[in-house]
């Protein structure tokens, strides 16, 4: 009977740490985002219910190009908290993404999300890199219509591999993801990682370290 009692409350130990490592579920109907609010808590403040209008719930321009004319060639137009209010606790926000030919989503992570992307026009290649010590490439070339996911935390890109423009749209796990842009992060951090840091880190000249700092 002991060894009964001690095995359900491994269990029901385990499964609240589970539930834990994810965003908890509402406890209301809506908490609309109030960006004015004061309060500090675990993601943003609910907007008075009694003040709640269709349009904290509704987003509109997906269905307009981004700007990829920058070096990467590409432009994320998300749709998250900041963007939709009402996305607030739900744990799910999206973005449209827009790539010019041989145009990138540069190395990044999603620090709170599991991302799935969907091909809307042209083809992708998109990959991610499993955490270490294998640091494993997982990599294909996707289509029109065509879904690909992207685990929670891990390093992934995209690259338009057409020789016209393409479009993905993209689901999150969160209604905050969060973006680290690896090559950002590291060489145009504010105020900057210590170039000797970076030198041994990536077993290159400090030159190397200070030039690229100069494109950050």
């Amino acid at each position: 009977m002991a060894m009964n009692i001690l095995l359900f409350s491994s269990i029901a130990l385990s499964l609240a740490f589970v539930a834990l490592a994810f965003e908890p579920s509402p406890l209301q109907d809506f908490c609309v985002a109030d960006p004015t609010s004061s309060a500090r808590v675990n993601g943003q403040a609910c907007k008075s219910p009694a003040s709640v209008v269709a349009n904290d719930f509704s987003f509109s321009g997906l269905h307009m190009p981004g700007n990829t004319s920058n070096p990467n060639g590409s432009r994320v137009t998300p749709v998250s908290v900041a963007q939709l209010p009402g996305l607030n606790t739900l744990g799910i926000s999206m973005a449209r993404v827009d790539y010019a030919p041989w145009g990138i989503n540069p190395p990044h992570t999603h620090p709170r999300a599991t991302e799935i992307l969907t091909v809307i026009e042209g083809s992708l290649q998109v990959g991610f890199v499993t955490s270490n010590p294998d640091n494993t490439l997982i990599t294909k070339t996707l289509y029109k219509g065509d879904v690909f996911v992207f685990p929670v935390g891990l390093i992934h890109f995209q690259r338009n591999v057409g020789t016209g423009n393409a479009v993905a749209i993209a689901a999150l796990s969160s209604q905050n993801p969060g973006v680290i842009t690896i090559a950002n992060a590291v060489f145009g951090s504010n105020p900057d990682i210590s170039s000797d840091i970076l030198a041994k880190a990536f077993q290159v000249d400090k030159t190397v370290v200070d030039w690229l700092q100069t494109k950050f």
